[in-house]
């Protein structure tokens, strides 16, 4: 069952590079034209069309493409001439840095949350939680993003409002910028994470191993965390991990509000300079992120239920 997960993967990944590279050579306009203006003669066309490969069929620039990624060769940015690999290498262990320090403090937040809220069903602090988590879920990122900085940075000054770090920022000073979108994101991703953790641990206290352990006269608490949590990991570590997919490849909008010099921020400027290369590299690399991740949850949902790791 991995190995069919691990197959259809691969076959994913490779119908999204296809759409990628249709999706930019679909775009109207000419890509030569674009980058020289309108001055450019004829003859420079050609000539840049030529060095662009833009001559050769489309399956022959695809086929290329693609074995030239698998060879981890991304190209030459049409912007500045550096090799697109060396631009993504500092940008994706920027995004990568926000998406773990985000995923570090939404993960225990919503597992707490998700478990007080079972322990406490139907209570005033579970329809606190839930229209609180809700209500944050409902707003799109910037809007959040918006009101934290309107909040934080503007009327108290705690805060700053830019998250512009660089190789030689100190870690706690990093940590510090990044307080802002970290939550913004936190905002975003905890209300999943906590109603299914709260879902699926209600949804085991119905069981009959759980009514035992409740006429034994053990305590709500442990009634819950020895015996309903255990039992309950596969669906929440499912959303958790889709959750962690999203902090990584849906950090765009984030990025741009709080300029991060990550991944997002450097895919939106390639597509406002009309950068071809680097947009394609920078999709493909969120693609296979999120693809990778997903198949992780679909692994990890296998492994933590038995009647799937064990089907008669």
């Amino acid at each position: 069952m991995v190995a069919q997960r691990l197959g259809l993967g691969l076959l994913v990944l490779l119908a999204v590079s296809l759409i990628i590279f249709l999706g930019v050579e679909l775009l109207p306009g000419d890509l030569a034209q674009a980058i020289l203006g309108q001055a450019a003669t004829p003859e420079t066309l050609a000539a840049f069309r030529k060095e662009l490969r833009l001559d050769l069929p489309m399956h022959i620039r695809y086929l290329e493409w693609l074995f030239n990624i698998l060879q981890g060769d991304f190209g030459r940015s049409l912007a500045n001439g550096r090799e697109i690999s060396e631009l993504i290498g500092v940008r994706l262990g920027n995004t990568l840095f926000l998406a773990l320090f985000s995923a570090v403090i939404a993960v225990p937040l919503s597992l707490t949350l998700g478990i007080l809220a079972a322990m406490y069903r139907n209570s005033w602090y579970d329809r606190a939680v839930n229209i609180v988590t809700l209500s944050s879920i409902s707003f799109p990122e910037f809007f959040i993003a918006y009101i934290l900085i309107f909040v934080f940075s503007i009327n108290l000054g705690w805060l700053p409002s830019l998250s512009n770090v660089s190789p030689e920022t100190p870690f706690w000073q990093r940590i510090f910028l990044l307080l802002l979108p970290a939550l913004t994101l936190t905002l975003v991703v905890v209300a999943h994470m906590m109603r299914m953790t709260r879902a699926a641990i209600i949804n085991l206290l119905a069981s009959p191993y759980i009514e035992m352990a409740n006429l034994k006269g053990m305590s709500r608490a442990r009634v819950i965390l020895h015996h309903a949590l255990p039992n309950a990991w596969a669906p929440i570590v499912n959303v958790v991990v889709i959750n962690l997919a999203y902090l990584i490849v849906g950090v765009v909008i984030v990025e741009v509000v709080f300029v991060y010099p990550g991944l997002g921020q450097l895919i939106v400027d390639s597509v406002q300079k009309r950068d071809i290369p680097v947009v394609q590299a920078c999709s493909i690399i969120f693609a296979a992120t999120y693809i990778v991740l997903n198949l992780t949850a679909d692994i990890l949902s296998i492994v933590t239920n038995p009647r799937l790791l064990h089907p008669r």
